[in-house]
């Protein structure tokens, strides 16, 4: 009977801490990590077009938060980082020999396309992700959508001409892509560097960093980046745009002069 006493003044003593511990196991639990995060930065908001411009090198400073440090040693975390230029409709060409004569016999167009793409990333842009992921973000070169406007004709041809469009933008500078052009240099910073070509279109470009851990998708920034004309750039393209029959008869004139004025120093006596 004792015993049995015993036992029950136990059980009343430690009922409430069951009690406690109950309550806290239904509680839900905070991760002891919390998810990644990312910010960016540029060295500059805006690029200046002048007379002598032969293109720049964009750099972005970013910043992460919450990683694993043992994944981040061991190469698990990877950064993309991409400048997008303006968006347009863009047409692409065929020429084909024609009893002798080269013209252009078939055209595609594609829709919202970027004028101008430089991607740099900690290594290439396949071996961070699986394909269908680069492809729904649109992130790499190859993986920007080409979406044709209008096309009537033989659906096989589409191929060939989206690999045609990528093949001129990156001949003509326009798209660029350095699988290395992303390095940390600390646990937390990085840096990545963009290559603005020299013909880079005017308008508001924009500027993507892209977190990537262990080939999962973790988060983007986005910023803008301004690219306008200066000088007598400047003045010319407004001229064009804003007063187009009045800078076509300006330029017809001057064609004229400056053709008549070059005959008559070069006239033999």
């Amino acid at each position: 009977m004792r015993r049995f006493g015993l036992l029950l003044a136990a059980s009343l003593l430690l009922a409430p801490l069951v009690a406690n511990a109950q309550v806290l196991l239904d509680q839900p639990t905070t991760s002891t990590t919390a998810r990644e995060t990312m910010e960016i930065g540029t060295s500059t908001s805006e690029i200046a077009i002048t007379s002598d411009f032969t293109g720049a090198d964009l750099t972005i400073f970013g910043a992460l938060s919450n990683t694993d440090q043992l994944l981040l040693a061991i190469g698990q975390y990877d950064i993309v980082v991409v400048l997008e230029g303006p968006r347009e409709n863009a047409t692409v060409r065929k020429k084909e020999r024609v009893f002798g004569i080269w013209v252009n016999t078939r055209s595609m167009t594609f829709e919202h396309v970027p004028e101008a793409y430089s991607l740099s990333s900690t290594r290439a842009v396949d071996n961070i992700t699986a394909p269908l992921e680069l492809s729904d973000r649109g992130i790499g070169i190859d993986h920007i959508p080409l979406a044709p406007v209008g096309f009537v004709g033989n659906i096989a041809d589409v191929p060939e001409f989206r690999q045609a469009f990528r093949r001129l933008q990156t001949a003509g500078g326009l798209y660029e892509s350095d699988p290395a052009g992303v390095r940390f240099v600390s646990s937390s910073l990085f840096k990545a560097t963009l290559r603005i070509p020299a013909d880079v279109p005017n308008g508001v470009h924009t500027v993507r960093a892209y977190l990537f851990k262990s080939g999962k998708f973790i988060g983007e920034k986005a910023l803008p980046l301004r690219v306008i004309k200066t000088g007598i750039e400047q003045m010319i393209t407004d001229a064009a745009h804003q007063q187009p029959i009045t800078y076509g008869v300006f330029s017809v004139l001057l064609a004229l002069v400056t053709g008549w004025g070059a005959s008559l120093m070069f006239r033999k006596n």
